[in-house]
């Protein structure tokens, strides 16, 4: 890897560390925003046989610059090939056949379940959010997830208003009594540091802080004790290359932080 540099956004950041996560290879449902971004890069610098999985139908799609959006014409030009949203769903990832899933939501617990549905009672909400979309069939159904969102304490929650998206539910093994066949989420990465999850009890841990956070920070915008490894790592920065990529390459331009 080429020279490591300090000179990056908290958004640089959380994208490159999203894509370290991948391994070349895998097979991706791709989401908009920073999951992306992420593949976008993990395919342009460490990954270069991904298949990327849209949800609007692309499959293997390789897009020469950075799409905007699941419908982005670019997805199609070069893709392995095209079908309906509903095959998408039914024939890569009821299957099994979808390696990585990119989640992220409005609350999220100690277990990494998930909230896009409401804040506050189902009935009368504070606030109506989008729902689930394919969310709940990718938590429940993708080999591992990877979660990506900032780290509030109005997010990171003791207990979710709504449960959209099943982590590993009540913990344990919670995700096996239910037969969810996928493998739960396995990393939280957000603008303060990496989460991990316990192998016997399913809860939080977190592993590293990013440059500059800290570990109050992160307390303090955690609704629970957090539990954290032993020794805490500081996550590695992004490498000159990569930074390259992200801002010439793909013109990806996040919130600064």
């Amino acid at each position: 890897m080429s020279q490591l540099t300090t000179d990056a956004t908290t958004y640089e950041m959380m994208v490159t560390t999203a894509a370290r996560m991948l391994r070349d290879g895998e097979v991706v449902f791709v989401g908009i925003g920073i999951p992306n971004v992420a593949v976008n890069l993990a395919r342009r610098t460490r990954c270069p046989n991904l298949v990327l999985i849209y949800e609007s139908g692309a499959i293997g799609a390789q897009p020469d610059r950075l799409p905007i959006s699941i419908g982005d014409p670019a997805l199609v030009t070069g893709a392995l090939g095209i079908c309906s949203m509903p095959e998408v769903f039914q024939y890569y990832l009821q299957r099994g056949l979808i390696d990585v899933g990119f989640l992220g939501g409005a609350q999220m617990d100690r277990f990494g379940n998930l909230n896009t549905t409401v804040i506050g009672d189902y009935h009368k909400p504070k606030t109506r959010l989008p729902g689930s979309g394919g969310a709940c069939e990718i938590a429940a159904l993708a080999r591992r997830i990877l979660i990506v969102m900032a780290h509030k304490r109005r997010s990171f929650v003791e207990r979710l208003d709504f449960v959209t998206s099943p982590g590993y539910l009540d913990g344990g093994d919670a995700r096996q009594r239910l037969n969810l066949r996928g493998g739960g989420p396995q990393v939280v990465i957000t603008d303060l540091g990496v989460l991990t999850f316990c192998t016997e009890t399913r809860e939080m841990v977190l592993e590293s802080l990013h440059p500059g956070a800290t570990l109050e920070q992160v307390r303090e915008n955690t609704g629970w004790p957090l539990r954290t490894a032993a020794k805490l790592a500081v996550t590695e920065p992004p490498s000159t290359e990569e930074l390259r990529v992200l801002r010439d390459e793909l013109a990806a331009r996040g919130a600064a932080s």
